[in-house]
């Protein structure tokens, strides 16, 4: 089989359709939308595009799931999900591909993702026999107090598109091991890396109505209600820091449960006794994980004066030898932005810093070939007006910026509404640990570019979000805790 063929046979065998309890269906419209490849800016295919009447459709088979579900003895959920585990890895290759076409992500990068979610089945199959409760005497004696954990109940869960499978997995995960049923609505640009989820879901033995995909590309118009309805008990986003506030005030309404991982402005930091050549391939790996986009990437480099040309130098040369192109291509190390928008936005941002007195390293210019390409680009002295200082970059950007004092660069670190991760490099360990107690974020990477793991808690303070995914607390999220009162006679 030819590699076309294969990219065609792979995205023939995906769904298309809405998945509601336990069916593939048609929207009710009959409506679709194109799904595109971003390396050459065609149509992949056509998935179906939900209603509102859809969505309500989805809430309410996940509602009606959700008392047997809740009563499902903890070991059989964590069974579903170890079978899950088991499927992702014996179709990473198929699904790998999959992700490719339809987000850009390199081949190599595609089946690091679908290794990284399946490990969040696992994770989450442990914590599913593991939650736990308390007894207690009251401590004027007499009464007994008696702690125990139940599900939150139907879940809305919303994910984005630059990790379209472990974003779906690090919240089904925790959903189904604490016995909550759900709706998730991927994103438009990627929805069928999700539907493909939800196959394997249904074939590891997820009980219908209990997973429910809706794909559309009107978000807002089929989750709103489903946020206003008063069926749903809880909401977790992934995604921009501006959606999220207008879904904490939809949440607002019923008092939703919420958990949001929000936008983040990753500040990398460069102290002078850093290992130079690990802080380069740090940067590296924290910069240019998925093309740069990525609410972890390395957005504000601040690298010692004394270093800062060294250290330029050298991730320059690194940056300018990375491989551009399709992801499924031998031996490609960066493949496109998602769409053209991404790249107009990254373009606009490297043109500010430039007209500011930032200096290109490497790269700063599109190139005229098909796709949303953008070259890896090293920008040197940026300075602290330039907008992407401040904005998000969401591309293969690395902006240096010169600092001289560790008091200087903590306050410059966190001056940001955002705090989600933060990276230092330096071999001083007090240092190190002074830093990243100073940081205003939920993660600190120390002499690593990169934080992420399906056992710690992921997530960020400030306008990075909201609660944590992941580690032992993630399921926590899907949990109230009851506490029952006994009078004994």
């Amino acid at each position: 089989m030819t590699d076309q063929a294969r990219e065609r046979s792979v995205v023939e065998a995906a769904p298309k359709q809405l998945f509601i309890n336990g069916k593939w269906t048609d929207a009710s419209s009959g409506a679709t939308f194109d799904v595109l490849d971003p390396s050459t800016g065609k149509v992949l295919c056509a998935v179906a595009d939900a209603s509102p009447e859809d969505g309500m459709a989805a809430l309410e088979a996940a509602a009606a799931a959700q008392t047997a579900f809740a009563a499902t003895p903890p070991r059989a959920r964590a069974d579903m999900l170890m079978r899950a585990f088991h499927l992702l890895h014996e179709r990473i290759d198929a699904l790998a591909l999959l992700m490719t076409l339809e987000m850009g992500k390199p081949l190599a990068e595609s089946r690091g993702e679908i290794a990284y979610a399946a490990e969040f089945f696992r994770h989450f199959a442990e914590e599913a026999v593991r939650v736990n409760g308390g007894y207690q005497v009251a401590p004027a004696g007499g009464a007994r107090f008696l702690v125990t954990k139940q599900p939150v109940g139907p879940s809305l869960l919303i994910t984005p598109w630059n990790f379209p499978m472990a974003m779906g997995t690090r919240k089904i995960g925790p959903a189904i091991a604490a016995g909550c049923t759900s709706v998730i609505k991927p994103a438009a640009q990627t929805p069928l890396s999700m539907l493909a989820l939800a196959e394997i879901l249904a074939e590891a033995g997820v009980p219908e109505g209990v997973v429910n995909v809706v794909t559309t590309d009107n978000a807002g118009a089929v989750m709103e209600p489903l946020i206003r309805s008063g069926v749903a008990r809880k909401l977790s986003f992934t995604g921009s820091t501006a959606v999220g506030r207008r879904l904490l005030e939809q949440c607002a309404d019923k008092v939703l449960r919420t958990s949001m991982e929000l936008g983040g402005n990753a500040a990398f930091i460069v102290f002078p006794d850093a290992d130079l050549d690990a802080a380069v391939d740090g940067a590296i790996a924290a910069k240019m994980r998925n093309s740069g986009e990525a609410c972890t990437a390395a957005n504000r480099m601040y690298v010692h004066t004394d270093v800062i040309d060294a250290f330029g130098t050298k991730l320059a040369e690194k940056m300018a030898a990375l491989p551009v192109g399709r992801g499924v291509d031998d031996g490609v190390r960066v493949g496109p932005l998602i769409d053209a928008a991404a790249q107009r936005k990254v373009q606009q941002l490297v043109t500010d810093a430039v007209e500011r007195g930032a200096k290109v390293l490497t790269g700063g210019e599109t190139g005229n070939e098909p796709g949303f390409f953008y070259p890896p680009t090293v920008l040197t002295g940026v300075p602290e007006s330039a907008r992407m200082r401040h904005e998000e970059i969401f591309g293969p950007v690395a902006p240096l910026t010169p600092f001289t004092s560790e008091e200087e660069v903590v306050a410059a670190a966190n001056d940001t509404e955002y705090g989600l991760v933060n990276y230092l490099f330096t071999n001083d360990l007090s240092r190190a640990l002074r830093v990243a107690e100073a940081l205003e974020t939920g993660m600190v990477g120390i002499n690593q570019g990169v934080v992420s793991n399906p056992a710690a808690p992921f997530g960020g303070v400030k306008a990075s979000g909201l609660g944590r995914e992941g580690g032992p607390t993630g399921i926590e999220e899907f949990l109230e805790t009851k506490y029952i009162g006994i009078a004994l006679a």
